[in-house]
């Protein structure tokens, strides 16, 4: 299908540019550590021939952060050198819509993964919790389940009202000014906004309360050195600590940008724009490989790895 307006030559800034450098960098970067991640667990998925709870929603979410790095490069670097071939159907329809999905899976996983964690290492009494805990390995496949259909409905609705939106806004312009219309479809595409609201803040809301449980380690901890435990049992539960708390500020940044993001598409800043692509793209990377070097043997792999490519550099 023909744009709904000529498409014209870049006309790309040294800040597009260089935004779009740093961007491809990040992206490269990220996706190099969650295929790494994807390709281990793969590898001991077919020797053991089973995952555990954490290794599935490990899996999930580096397969999520792939592609949600791939699709939001794609995007970035349309929106910044070619920003008229955005207006090209199905292209356009087909990168919203797969750009949403994954960003709404990387955010749910996330956040089921965070719930694991808690749930795992926290130690309150309540019945319900406890029956939690026990049944954590029959309920996590039915929660990532529930976490992909939900992107998948909310990526659906989100990039179906932003085609039509976009395509009355083009069929306006055969009338007039485009540049009139564009505070319209701006209005208009309130109602996709609130849509991706909707699924950050429920995210959210999900890491919020699960890190409400860090001050049951912080209880048990103090009981534990009343009591004397040992050291190692001690080092595992303020390591679990600072990896949850670290988690909780991570994404607690990640939603704010996500926020700006969403506020900025509407008002155009570029400065909130550079800085909200920066550490979106960046996230998934750094927190991926916070989590591989939390891991013993993801860590040994990955530590293997690049003295393997070491090695031959220097051979070379």
């Amino acid at each position: 299908m023909e744009a709904c307006h000529s498409s014209k030559q870049s006309n790309v800034t040294s800040y597009g540019a260089t935004a779009v450098a740093i961007i491809t960098l990040e992206a490269i970067l990220g996706m190099w550590i969650n295929a790494f991640l994807v390709c281990v667990l793969c590898i001991a998925w077919v020797k053991k021939k089973t995952l555990n709870s954490n290794e599935k929603i490990l899996l999930l979410l580096g397969c999520s952060r792939f592609f949600y790095l791939c699709f939001s490069w794609v995007y970035c670097s349309l929106s910044i050198i070619y920003p008229n071939y955005l207006y090209v159907q199905p292209t356009f329809q087909l990168i919203m819509f797969f750009q949403s999905f994954f960003t709404c899976s990387n955010l749910w996983v996330s956040a089921c993964l965070c719930v694991f964690y808690c749930i795992k290492i926290a130690d309150f009494r309540n019945r319900f919790f406890i029956y939690l805990k026990v049944k954590t390995d029959r309920i996590a496949p039915w929660l990532l389940l529930a976490s992909l259909l939900s992107a998948l409905a909310i990526s659906i609705i989100a990039s179906d009202m932003t085609v039509i939106k976009l395509s009355n806004s083009c069929n306006s312009t055969g009338q007039g000014n485009f540049s009139k219309v564009s505070g319209k479809v701006d209005e208009n595409f309130l109602q996709t906004y609130f849509i991706y609201g909707f699924g950050f803040v429920t995210s959210f809301i999900a890491v919020i309360c699960s890190a409400l449980l860090l001050f049951s380690l912080w209880r048990h901890k103090c009981r534990m050195q009343k009591n004397s435990m040992n050291s190692l049992s001690m080092d595992a539960h303020i390591k679990a600590m600072k990896s949850i708390l670290s988690f909780f500020i991570m994404y607690s940044l990640n939603f704010v940008f996500l926020i700006l993001s969403l506020i900025n598409s509407t008002k155009g800043e570029n400065y909130v724009a550079f800085l909200s692509l920066l550490f979106l793209c960046a996230f998934p990377g750094v927190h991926s490989l916070i989590l591989i070097f939390s891991n013993p043997k993801l860590e040994k792999t990955l530590i293997r790895i690049l003295c393997c490519v070491k090695c031959k550099l220097c051979i070379r």
